[in-house]
């Protein structure tokens, strides 16, 4: 599948995926300097791209591990996720889970983008829905094992 994408500075970077069978493609930081994300804090990092995604997919923003796990930086809304129709600035607002501050290099690898089909519901007002084993048990209702 084909994905247009526009370099919005010409330093900006292509998405590239790690390894041939990736499911998500890096996204880079667009910096002047490093940065610096406070713990707890949130910074909104450019990437310079935009996107043309195509119809009946959705373009899907996920943290890389090595970033999570690692130093805790995370995207702050936990999956982004950019609409068929958007062609802004794909920006990723990064989050510090640590106590510690980090440190963004320039063009250093700060999540991934997955595009992924999706199923255009049509919602409709129902007074029943069918019955099932599980019912309306949530939030750990099928046990921890």
């Amino acid at each position: 599948m084909e994905v247009k994408i526009k370099k919005l500075d010409p330093r900006a970077k292509l998405p590239r995926y790690g390894s041939p069978a990736a499911a998500g493609a890096d996204l880079y930081a667009l910096l002047d300097e490093p940065i610096t994300v406070e713990p707890h804090a949130t910074a909104v990092l450019h990437t310079g791209i935009s996107a043309e995604i195509p119809e009946g997919n959705v373009g899907l923003v996920f943290a890389r591990s090595s970033l999570g796990i690692k130093r805790g930086l995370a995207p702050a809304n936990k999956v982004g996720v950019i609409d068929a129709d958007y062609r802004g600035e794909i920006m990723v607002g990064l989050h510090n889970h640590s106590d510690a501050p980090q440190t963004v290099e320039p063009f250093e690898r700060v999540a991934q983008l997955a595009i992924v089909p999706f199923i255009h519901a049509d919602f409709t007002e129902s007074e029943a829905l069918s019955d099932t084993l599980r019912g309306e048990g949530g939030f750990g209702s099928t046990g921890r094992k």
